[in-house]
């Protein structure tokens, strides 16, 4: 891919710290950086990947600040292009003037995602390990780093590519019999086409099931603790976060909206969200918070329903509001003489006072999921919704090559649909893309990467 504009952005997060980072890459990197270096000074002449301690300065030659420069030559480098890498001190101001200095001579702001867009146009990398670049800044737990590592050296990009070599040689045999008409496709070579059919169907199956893994490694569990007022849920979201998060008080009617926070969970993150108490309420805010209350039930993995073990049992969530949902019954204040409603409850017992109990419910909770680290140890590949939605056209379209040569239809038929199965496939690792879809994956990317 050739690229003639030259980019730059800030790199580091926004605020201040002992060092900001800012990229530029471009055909012109060296000499435009160079334009903001003393006379004499050429970037392109810096020993490639060596630090040079150096000054960044204005039009007048006075200086913006001093500054290491490390110069990387494409294709080796991250973009595959020429690239100059810029640490500043880290103050606000002068990385925007900083910043600005480069953009004066001539060189352009960069999109959202560019230079990882570049680092794909230039075949650095496939479209799968531009995704984990995202994927692995924003990872919130060990697991969820370790599948974007492995999504970054290319794991799903090199089963993606099997699986469609393996489409595209079945396609070849298919297309053989389409060369020479006189020629059908017998018994014993369909039966075999649909062995190797059902093989692939069968990679891609695999594929699929990790979809709700990794939209809980990239999203959190959606887990929302509900009951009745203080019954002890803002007291649990404390005691799972390790801090005073949510407001704890004696006074029906504390929690009056949700209060949504992340916690690790045995390597997963769960998305606990505390909900206001359920009860009929006149209060106009209080019912609103009630009716989210309700709306976040619907849209939940996992429902913690805390109750108060010290008062008669009133009202348990039944099968209709459930809906199939995990669920867990969380029966607080184990420290109190538990009233006899109870008794013949199955539930994890806890007390938020002091503290029991919690570590029992941590590991209910990963049970319940199946999320123990053991369980998830083995899984390399975590697909996204993206790869899900292409694993799935590819899979109908194998469905229909199969139900297409058990009819005995012509070859060409079957030839049609594997081709359809091939293109789905390759737009997972990119080998088939569009600028559309290009510009929607990046376009999530932060400025900078």
């Amino acid at each position: 891919m050739v690229v003639e504009t030259t980019v730059a952005a800030i790199a580091s997060p926004p605020g201040m710290g002992a060092v900001g980072m800012i990229r530029v890459s471009g055909p012109e990197a060296f000499s435009r950086v160079s334009d903001c270096l003393p006379k004499g000074q050429d970037a392109g002449q810096f020993a490639e990947r060596y630090a040079k301690l150096t000054r960044i300065v204005d039009a007048a030659g006075e200086t913006v600040d001093e500054v290491l420069i490390t110069c990387f030559h494409g294709p080796r480098s991250y973009t595959g292009e020429d690239t100059v890498e810029i640490a500043c001190h880290g103050g606000v101001l002068v990385m925007r003037r900083v910043l600005q200095g480069l953009l004066d001579v001539g060189i352009e702001p960069a999109g959202a995602g560019e230079f990882s867009q570049r680092a794909f146009m230039n075949g650095k990398m496939d479209l799968t390990q531009a995704e984990a670049v995202m994927d692995l800044i924003s990872a919130q737990t060990d697991l969820a780093l370790r599948a974007a590592h492995e999504q970054l050296q290319g794991t799903l990009g090199d089963e993606s590519e099997a699986i469609r070599e393996e489409i595209l040689g079945i396609a070849a045999h298919v297309e053989a019999y389409i060369d020479f008409p006189e020629e059908d496709i017998d018994t014993d070579t369909g039966a075999a086409l649909l062995g190797r059919l059902g093989a692939v169907a069968d990679s891609i199956s695999r594929l699929l099931q990790t979809a709700e893994q990794g939209r809980i490694l990239r999203e959190g569990v959606r887990t929302v603790i509900f009951g009745a007022p203080n019954a002890g849920k803002s007291s649990l979201l404390n005691k799972l976060l390790g801090y005073e998060r949510a407001i704890v008080s004696d006074i029906e009617g504390t929690t009056r909206d949700t209060v949504e926070e992340v916690v690790n969970l045995q390597g997963i993150p769960v998305r606990l969200i505390d909900t206001a108490g359920m009860r009929e309420s006149e209060d106009v805010v209080e019912a609103q918070g009630v009716q989210r209350t309700r709306d976040q039930v619907e849209t939940a993995d996992l429902i913690l329903e805390v109750v108060d073990g010290t008062q008669p049992l009133v009202h348990r969530l039944g099968d209709d509001e459930l809906r199939g949902r995990h669920h867990l019954l969380v029966i607080n204040k184990s420290d109190l003489r538990e009233h006899a409603d109870w008794a013949e409850q199955q539930g994890v017992r806890i007390s938020c006072m002091a503290g029991e109990g919690l570590d029992e419910l941590s590991n209910v909770i990963a049970a319940e999921l199946s999320m123990g680290t053991g369980e998830w140890g083995g899984h390399a590949v975590a697909i996204n919704a993206r790869h899900q939605a292409c694993l799935k056209r590819a899979q109908a379209a194998l469905a229909s090559a199969q139900a297409t040569l058990q009819e005995g239809m012509g070859a060409e038929f079957v030839s049609i649909e594997l081709r359809d199965a091939m293109e789905a496939i390759g737009e997972i690792a990119g080998r088939i893309d569009t600028e559309e879809l290009l510009g929607e994956i990046f376009s999530s990317f932060c400025i900078g990467k």
